[in-house]
């Protein structure tokens, strides 16, 4: 052990670093002023800059990372298996040092990801910061703000492009393009939410994001919002919405799900506006579903055709990657990432949206019955 220490002293060192920096990180993210300072003195300035190199090229920088990180690991794994079988007489010291530099670029990328992202997670959220906190839903409450988003959504679906058979047909390019004026509509209620948007970058894996359940991806390291192209249009809006969120350094996915409804329904596009209605519908459509089948019925038969055809093309469309292996290892490991930043619900947390939606379009709803 010594000697390994006495040849790999640099490695060490690099170690100890790595776990004194992750020590810290775990030890005062309760925090909330120190977090705050970090995030908006430091990290948050740092991930826009990092943006600013990222989209000056129309690729996802972040897949390029990703490839090269799995060429390199494939490459670092090829030469740690011929440098321990040459080195004959100290295979266990080449060993130990194989270990310990794998370790610590995990490590590294590990304590990156807390200081450019894992912060977000213990800072002000938009709850805070909006006054709007998500509160138990009535279930009288949930049956009117769903019938509410089912006739905005019926409104909206009349406004978008359609192909002959009935379905959503806005070209992605336009979505794409149009992604910067996403937030336009809401800033002045929120002026928070203000920020220069970049615009998303279409993903060349979105079939495989698909598989892995994603519909988009925002990167710290890149400063880059990402999206899935392969997945039905109809809701490309919301999700570019959603990842525009986390732009704006908002960690929880429940608030970014409520903020790309609140946004997309309040933005200029007629496409943007019938995706977050019809987003809003889903999630609000499943809790009563959960609770009130026969309600959940009555409210979609008001729905036209059109909207349904969307409906049922979406959930065709994710049918297939529903509970195979890949999926269900993607989720898992995306749950446990989400409850070690604090997130104790994990991927539940979703539901969370509901209670905001209701809380905030509550009062539209009940203006609509009146």
């Amino acid at each position: 052990m010594k000697a390994c220490f006495q040849r790999h002293k640099k490695l060490y060192i690099w170690l100890l670093a790595d776990c004194v920096l992750l020590l810290a990180f775990f030890s005062l993210r309760g925090q909330r002023g120190l977090m705050n300072a970090i995030a908006d003195g430091f990290t948050g300035p740092l991930r826009r800059n990092l943006g600013r190199l990222s989209y000056l090229v129309p690729f996802s920088v972040m897949e390029l990372v990703e490839v090269l990180a799995v060429l390199f690991g494939i490459g670092y794994l090829a030469w740690s298996v011929i440098a321990v079988v040459r080195a004959k007489g100290r295979r266990r010291s080449r060993a130990c040092g194989v270990a310990l530099g794998a370790a610590c670029i995990l490590l590294s990328v590990w304590a990156g990801f807390c200081l450019l992202w894992g912060v977000n997670y213990w800072t002000d959220s938009f709850q805070d910061r909006s006054g709007i906190y998500a509160q138990p839903v009535i279930l009288e409450d949930l049956r009117n703000v769903t019938a509410y988003f089912a006739e905005k959504t019926a409104e909206a679906s009349g406004s978008v492009e359609r192909d002959g058979h009935g379905l959503f047909a806005v070209p992605r390019a336009e979505i794409l393009e149009n992604s910067v004026r996403a937030y336009d509509g809401i800033t002045e209620y929120f002026p928070f939410l203000a920020f220069d948007d970049p615009g998303v970058k279409p993903m060349a894996f979105s079939r495989l994001m698909s598989a892995l359940d994603f519909t988009g991806f925002y990167s710290s390291f890149t400063g880059e919002s990402n999206v899935n192209v392969d997945s039905p249009a109809c809701m490309l809006p919301s999700t570019i919405a959603h990842e525009l969120a986390h732009q704006r350094g908002f960690a929880s996915e429940q608030e970014c799900n409520f903020l790309a409804v609140l946004a997309s329904t309040t933005c200029s596009d007629p496409a943007y506006r019938y995706s977050g209605w019809l987003i809003g519908y889903v999630y609000l459509g499943n809790a009563l579903y959960s609770q009130d089948p026969d309600a959940y019925w009555a409210i979609r038969e008001t729905l036209p055709e059109e909207v349904r055809l969307d409906l049922a093309y979406n959930n065709a469309y994710w049918a297939q990657f529903r509970d195979t292996a890949v999926q269900k290892a993607s989720n898992k490991v995306y749950d446990g990432i989400l409850k070690s930043y604090g997130d104790e619900r994990g991927i539940q947390s979703y539901g969370t949206v509901v209670d905001l939606l209701v809380v905030y379009y509550g009062g539209l709803a009940g203006d609509r019955r009146a």
